[in-house]
């Protein structure tokens, strides 16, 4: 046996011990690391996993064998030297990148970046992106981030990143692209649907702190709560801004944007559906463990069980905001208005490995409380409501009123007369306005009904 016949069979007991490492790693975790994020959040479990039968896990020992070839023949003939550490880690960032868009090989920097997402402070610009039909996708530009104040929008195609093409990069390799230090420049190639000619965009970096819920009123009794993605305190975050909603008055709407939301931690989806309802599913799931079924409903300690609401989506609404849609809309809790949301209905498991890297893997599906799986469709709302700007028309007939004449008498009950304002955010917004229109059509209806 020559020296190079040996090797082989030293890398073959090699990975074959490594994927049992990683199998009984994967085992050993609490499964509450279960998480519904576009891409980006993580959630731990309480129950444990049952290892699978030794038939299921039968590795296949020709192909182990040609992997060892494989890594021999690189080793030995590949132009530039490679060590062992960067093929093995290539190997397995290559074994789950083609499962799904979701599933990684997250090395200690993305790892520590995913955990930053999750906690809501990282540096960089501010977008959420996956691969759609092969090409890095904007799935949302997050609020208040210099991507959503360049005016970036969800399925904005990226094709270069500074002057690399992205269809040679990894999703990962993308974003860790994307990111990095504040102060810094970083060049996206843009092409929007409906354009012919790409757009170039110079955005620079920062330090991105998220606030995930905003909340306003746009009307007097009228309430908007903004949940821009779902952290881990998100839950706790909408049920004090509700309550400073309502310590203003008596809320008889409130419209819920969860407008390019790219999802988050699903417990935080949980908590935010349970504040509008008082019982029943909110979200099921189910794998191939047991332990990745898993049922949440609402508790009857709810803030905001019967205030009148409008949900908005559209197409960079994913994974946890499809969750809580999906469970107001089942449960005829609230109208949905907007557009098809992203179609993200997979879970992932993120799990820490012992060299510091981590493991995202896809390991179930969600589905509403009336059993839709909305994988790769998406939630069509029940009103649709495209993108537009509403204008008043010029030289729109005779505007002057009362109000407008010199010297004209006031108003005896002392309320104070119009004055020009700026556009207020319904104004400013065409799908929020609707809505609120909606919300106050709502409220009309059962006066008008119950005087016939």
């Amino acid at each position: 046996m020559t020296a190079s016949q040996s090797r082989p069979r030293f890398i073959v007991r090699h990975v074959l011990a490594m994927g049992m490492a990683l199998v009984i790693g994967a085992l050993a975790l609490p499964a509450h690391a279960q998480q519904s994020t576009q891409s980006q959040s993580t959630q731990p479990s309480t129950q444990q996993s049952t290892q699978p039968s030794a038939d299921n896990d039968a590795l296949p020992v020709e192909d182990v064998q040609t992997f060892a070839e494989v890594f021999e023949r690189i080793k030995r003939a590949y132009v530039d030297e490679v060590d062992d550490t960067t093929l093995m880690r290539n190997a397995m960032r290559g074994m789950l990148g083609e499962l799904d868009p979701h599933s990684a090989y997250l090395d200690k920097e993305a790892f520590q970046a995913l955990r930053e997402t999750t906690e809501g402070e990282f540096s960089g610009v501010g977008i959420e992106v996956g691969i759609q039909d092969g090409q890095l996708t904007i799935i949302s530009p997050l609020d208040g981030t210099p991507a959503a104040r360049a005016g970036l929008q969800a399925q904005d195609r990226i094709l270069l990143i500074n002057d690399t093409p992205t269809e040679s990069l990894s999703l990962q390799e993308a974003v860790d692209m994307m990111r990095g230090k504040e102060g810094t420049e970083l060049q996206l190639t843009i092409l929007r649907q409906g354009e012919d000619a790409p757009r170039e965009v110079t955005l620079t970096r920062e330090t991105i702190q998220t606030e995930s819920v905003k909340h306003e009123m746009l009307a007097p009794g009228y309430g908007y709560l903004r949940i821009s993605q779902f952290q881990s305190r998100t839950g706790e975050q909408a049920r004090d801004a509700i309550a400073a909603l309502r310590e203003e008055g008596k809320l008889k709407g409130l419209v819920l944007d969860l407008r390019n939301n790219p999802g988050g931690v699903l417990d935080s989806a949980v908590d935010v559906a349970d504040l509008f309802l008082d019982s029943g599913l909110i979200v099921y799931t189910e794998g191939r463990l047991p332990d990745s079924d898993m049922r949440f409903s609402a508790s009857s300690q709810t803030i905001a069980p019967d205030v009148p609401m409008v949900v908005l989506i559209n197409g960079g609404s994913a994974s946890a905001a499809e969750i809580v849609a999906g469970a107001l809309q089942d449960q005829q809790r609230a109208v949905l208005m907007g557009t098809e949301s992203f179609g993200k209905g997979s879970v992932q498991q993120v799990l820490p490995l012992p060299n510091g890297d981590g493991l995202k893997l896809t390991t179930a599906l969600y589905y509403t409380p009336d059993g839709r799986s909305i994988q790769a469709q998406g939630i069509a709302p029940d009103i649709e409501v495209v993108r537009g700007r509403l204008e008043v028309a010029e030289g729109n007939g005779f505007n002057i009123r009362e109000s407008d004449l010199e010297n004209h008498l006031r108003n005896i009950n002392g309320q104070a007369e119009n004055e020009p304002q700026g556009a207020s955010l319904a104004e400013s917004d065409y799908q929020l306005g609707e809505a609120l229109n909606l919300l106050k059509a709502l409220n009309v209806l059962p006066r008008t009904q119950s005087s016939n």
